[in-house]
């Protein structure tokens, strides 16, 4: 096991203190979030807490059941008592947030914006002073006219490039039945600006920019410690 994941492991554990009895909690997708999961569910059984969980993919879903969690829909939960999900990049100091890595941005960012508190678990190597750079900026945007939309971004980023899936040929597909283009910007300074050009753009659904959402960061350290990051 990497360091990477010890340290996601070890953040993990301290956000899932944050549980509460007779709640619920919106999920984040990938694997940081899978053993965060794994943690709630040894908490839950223990401490016979009463939690539901609102997944936001398929995947998530699927694991919660196997491990014979309650799960439920924002229809039946309209605002979710806490959310807890992964980050590709965070800018320390404001905590705004890059998703998308795993293609579960739109439904990520619904259910994060609903919910009355987002808590953040990630490594140290996601923190970064300035968003971008090396980090892809992933949007979600409908399949038709894809070929345009595309060429509509590449016109306000430095690059960008449609997903290609591992493990079946084509693009990555969403769970929502859409596709995922990787956007490059050398440094977001005025994040809010780009995410506001690219939702302009018809046949973009929304972008991987999470901005001014994040409560709280558990950031797990290449030492073993887990620093606690708050929003200003």
């Amino acid at each position: 096991m990497s360091w990477t994941d010890k340290a996601r492991i070890s953040a993990a554990a301290q956000a899932v203190r944050e549980l509460r009895d007779n709640t619920t909690i919106g999920l984040g997708s990938g694997n940081t979030i899978l053993r965060a999961l794994e943690l709630a569910a040894e908490r839950i059984k223990k401490e016979n807490l009463r939690i539901s969980f609102i997944p936001t993919s398929y995947q998530v879903e699927i694991a919660a059941k196997k491990l014979g969690l309650k799960t439920t829909t924002l229809d039946e939960n309209t605002e979710p008592d806490l959310a807890i999900d992964g980050a590709d990049q965070v800018q320390w100091r404001t905590l705004d947030l890059v998703k998308g890595g795993g293609a579960a941005l739109l439904r990520e960012k619904i259910v994060d914006s609903t919910a009355r508190r987002l808590v953040i678990v990630i490594d140290e190597k996601k923190l970064a002073k300035t968003l971008g750079g090396p980090q892809p900026i992933p949007v979600e945007m409908t399949p038709f006219g894809y070929a345009s939309t595309l060429e509509k971004i590449r016109r306000i980023s430095e690059k960008a490039s449609l997903r290609e899936s591992t493990g079946k040929v084509g693009p990555v597909i969403t769970d929502n039945g859409n596709i995922i283009a990787d956007t490059y910007f050398r440094n977001l300074r005025r994040p809010e600006i780009v995410h506001e050009k690219l939702k302009k753009i018809p046949g973009v659904i929304e972008t991987g920019l999470f901005l001014g959402m994040a409560d709280t960061a558990y950031v797990g350290r290449k030492d073993g410690h887990v620093d606690i990051l708050r929003r200003g």
